[in-house]
């Protein structure tokens, strides 16, 4: 394994979550892709300026977060809009874990190849805690 992150939940303010956190930790920058750039045809409308996948880096600490679609904006509250984003560095592995953590859960996504070049999945465990694995890809 390399990394245990926090994934933060937006209800369509990410962007401004992410800044003000930021602003906090004197991070010196964040990163935002935004669903317009995702090239997918079922981006929900009004959701082509929101943030798909950010990341911010404070020396050792990394955050990242995402705004949900409208239509999940009621199940955001707190505490519940935080999930635990496992970066993983072996695909046998990461199988493994997400096997595990997914008996007597549900799976949100399956494991898959996604736009940002990495292998992805998400669930919820049977404690009712979200998990994301991820699997960068090396880069071409």
């Amino acid at each position: 394994m390399k990394s245990l992150n926090v994934y933060l939940s937006f209800a369509g303010n990410c962007e401004e979550g992410m800044n003000f956190i930021k602003d906090a930790l004197q991070a010196e920058s964040v990163e935002f892709f935004r669903y317009g750039e995702m090239g997918d045809p079922s981006t929900a409308p009004g959701m082509t300026d929101k943030i798909y996948h950010s990341t911010l880096k404070a020396e050792s600490i990394v955050i990242m977060g995402a705004d949900m679609a409208p239509e999940h904006h009621a199940t955001i509250t707190a505490g519940s809009n935080v999930s635990l984003s496992l970066d993983l560095k072996d695909e046998g592995e990461m199988e493994a874990i997400f096997a595990r953590l997914s008996k007597g859960g549900h799976v949100r996504m399956p494991l898959q190849e996604v736009p940002w070049g990495a292998r992805f999945g998400m669930l919820t465990d049977k404690f009712g805690f979200h998990w994301l694995l991820n699997l960068d890809r090396p880069k071409a």
